[in-house]
C-alpha cells in the first residue's frame, strides 16, 4: 500500500506540473501578444505623455487628436509602432466614423483612453463657451466612450479610460459647464463599469480624476499642487496597470477629493 501511495503522489505531482507549465505558457503567450491603444487627445498634455509610455512599454499607440501636424510630430518620436488619426471629439458627426476607422486599422484595440476635453473659466455664462464644452466633454465623450465599450464586448475583454477631473466633485462658480461635463464624464464611467459586470465581460473602466496639471487647460500664476504633465501620465499609467476604477492624480488630490464630497456651498463659495 505504500508503493501504492508513492504512485499517487508522483502522479498528482506530475499532474500539479503539468498544470504549472500550461498556465506559464499562457501568461508567457499572453504577455508576448502586442498590446493596442488608443489615445484621443494625443496631441499635448496628459494624453501625449501617455502615448510616449505606452509606446516605451511596447504598445502600437493609436493618436488622435484634431491636430494632426503635432501627431505626426509625436509619431516621429515613438519608440514603437503609432497610427494618426484626426479626430475632433466635438464634431460628432464625423468623430464615431473615423475612431472605428482607426479601430479596424488597428486591428482591434486592448485599450481605450479619452484625454480630450475642453473647458473655460465663463463668469458671464457665454452660451458659445458653455456649448464648446459640453460638445467636447459630453457630446464627443458619449460617443466614443460608446464606441470603445461595444468594441470591447465584441471581443470580450478591453480597458477604457477616462480622464475627468477632481472638479466632478463640486460644481464650479467660475466654469459650471466644465465641471458639470466632468462630472457627466464620471457618471458615464460608472455606469459602463457596472453595465460590464452584469453582463460578466472581462471589460475594466478607469476613471481618472487630476487636479491641476500643467497643460494649456490650467490657466493662472501660482496654481496650487500643480502637477507636470509627465508626472500624471506615470500615476495615470500606473493607474492602468493595476486596473483601477478610480485614481487621483497626484495621489495626494485624494484629500482634497474628500473635502469636495462633503462641503456646503457656502463653503465652496470662498474659493
Amino acid at each position: 500500500s505504500s508503493h501504492v501511495r508513492r504512485y499517487r503522489i508522483s502522479r498528482l505531482g506530475d499532474v500539479m506540473r503539468t498544470v504549472v507549465r500550461f498556465y506559464a505558457a499562457m501568461a508567457y503567450e499572453d504577455d508576448m501578444q502586442v498590446k493596442k491603444a488608443i489615445i484621443l487627445g494625443a496631441s499635448s498634455g496628459i494624453g501625449r505623455e501617455l502615448a510616449k509610455i505606452l509606446s516605451r512599454e511596447g504598445y502600437v499607440v493609436g493618436l488622435a487628436a484634431r491636430r494632426i501636424d503635432l501627431l505626426d510630430e509625436l509619431a516621429a518620436t515613438l519608440p514603437g509602432e503609432s497610427r494618426v488619426r484626426r479626430i475632433d471629439v466635438a464634431h460628432t458627426e464625423t468623430a464615431g466614423a473615423r475612431l472605428s476607422e482607426l479601430i479596424d486599422e488597428m486591428g482591434g484595440a486592448d485599450l481605450v483612453v479619452y484625454s480630450s476635453g475642453t473647458g473655460y473659466e465663463n463668469p458671464e455664462l457665454a452660451f458659445d463657451l458653455e456649448k464648446e464644452t459640453i460638445e467636447a466633454n459630453v457630446a464627443g465623450f458619449t460617443l466614443c466612450a460608446g464606441i470603445a465599450f461595444n468594441h470591447f464586448m465584441e471581443r470580450g475583454s478591453g480597458h477604457l479610460v477616462g480622464i475627468s477631473s477632481i472638479a466632478a466633485l463640486a460644481g464650479s462658480a467660475g466654469a459650471p459647464a466644465y465641471s458639470a461635463s466632468k462630472a457627466y464624464m464620471s457618471n458615464y464611467l460608472q455606469g459602463l463599469r457596472v453595465k460590464a459586470r452584469k453582463a460578466g465581460a472581462g471589460i475594466c473602466v478607469t476613471d481618472i480624476m487630476p487636479g491641476f496639471v500643467d497643460t494649456p487647460m490650467a490657466k493662472g500664476e501660482g496654481i496650487f499642487w500643480m502637477a507636470p504633465p509627465e508626472t500624471a501620465a506615470r500615476q495615470i499609467f500606473r493607474a492602468i496597470k493595476k486596473r483601477k476604477r478610480r485614481a487621483y492624480v497626484t495621489r495626494r488630490w485624494r484629500l482634497i477629493a474628500w473635502v469636495l464630497r462633503i462641503a456646503p456651498d457656502w463653503l465652496l463659495a470662498k474659493f
